[in-house]
């Protein structure tokens, strides 16, 4: 049994419990011991740190201060959602590159009765774990069913490798890490020219036309090279390209169905898991049609047709946004 400390986030306990239910389902095939990081908090996404640099570093090293009182003999974070990796390694990287903005932040921990030493803990992704310390030979012994005929196209999004603060990844412009875990899966992967671009995050709150035309481009790929599914390591990633197709659709005129599911479903299935196990079932594009080309059936209660997500809401009863302070009627 391998050992690390693990940081869920908070998508993990919502839009992106599907993620997190197979994540325990494959890691614990695989033998990996996850000890998840005791009153973690969020890590703030992405948003906070325009905002206010000390408070957002402080939010997101409360979480590595508490990883390191917790470590009993490891020293390595795992985060399977891209956000969260990426802040956490951001806040560990600037802590040790920026002596006083390290300061800062460990002031505001000793309020909470916390220190934390940069340096002290590694942060990795699950992918990384998977493919560099169980490795693809382990992998490829526990594949009971494998995903042939399966066509994929794996995208990991903007956030994962680049900027690659420890080097881990093959190439932070085109890794291949996700393609290799794929093709040892049985599945055959696409050549997928925009598995690093970004799905548009929080835009279709901000910018919706904006949202779509990039959600449409990582569709028309996939579709292009007729995968069947795309594939992605991070709940952002996943929401957007699943929650507003149908948006997005409208918005063009077209008429695509491309379901996005997280590797760690992949590779349940190929473990010979059911697919409600894994949490198969509660996408918005039904993946049913592309599942049944390698035999798995998911109940159809699970994937009953769900309603289009609604219109979007009125403009003063959407995101709220950070304001500049006003001073006399007009910006200060």
């Amino acid at each position: 049994m391998t050992h690390y400390l693990f940081y869920p986030g908070c998508s993990m306990e919502g839009s992106a419990k599907a993620y997190h239910v197979s994540t325990v389902a494959v890691t614990r095939i695989l033998g990996i011991d996850l000890d998840e990081i005791r009153d973690w908090n969020c890590c703030g996404a992405t948003e906070y740190l325009g905002i206010n640099t000390t408070a957002a570093y402080s939010l997101i090293s409360r979480n590595l201060a508490l990883a390191d009182k917790q470590a009993n003999g490891t020293r390595t974070v795992v985060a399977p959602c891209s956000a969260c990796y990426l802040n956490l390694a951001k806040a560990d990287y600037y802590m040790r590159e920026r002596p006083l903005l390290g300061t800062r932040v460990n002031q505001a921990l000793a309020a909470g009765g916390l220190q934390y030493t940069p340096g002290s803990l590694t942060i990795r992704h699950l992918l990384d774990v998977i493919i560099n310390d169980i490795g693809l030979d382990a992998v490829l012994d526990r594949v009971v069913r494998p995903l042939n005929g399966l066509r994929l196209a794996p995208y990991l999004g903007c956030m994962v490798p680049r900027p690659d603060y420890e080097h881990r990844w093959s190439n932070p412009e085109y890794p291949t890490e996700l393609d290799r875990l794929l093709k040892v899966l049985g599945a055959e992967v696409i050549d997928y020219p925009l598995k690093t671009h970004c799905c548009g995050g929080h835009m279709p709150h901000i910018s919706p036309d904006t949202a779509f035309e990039l959600i449409r481009r990582l569709v028309h790929a996939a579709d292009q090279y007729k995968a069947d599914l795309m594939v992605t390591l991070c709940p952002m990633c996943q929401l957007n390209i699943d929650a507003y197709q149908t948006e997005t659709n409208h918005h063009f005129k077209t008429h695509y169905h491309m379901p996005i599911l997280f590797f760690t479903q992949l590779m349940g299935l190929a473990f010979g898991l059911d697919a409600e196990e894994l949490g198969i079932g509660t996408e918005l594009v039904n993946a049913r049609p592309a599942l049944a080309k390698i035999g798995v059936e998911v109940g159809a209660s699970a994937l009953e047709e769900k309603p289009a997500p609604r219109g979007r809401r009125k403009k003063e009863t959407g995101l709220p946004m950070p304001r500049m302070p006003e001073q006399n009627g007009g910006l200060s």
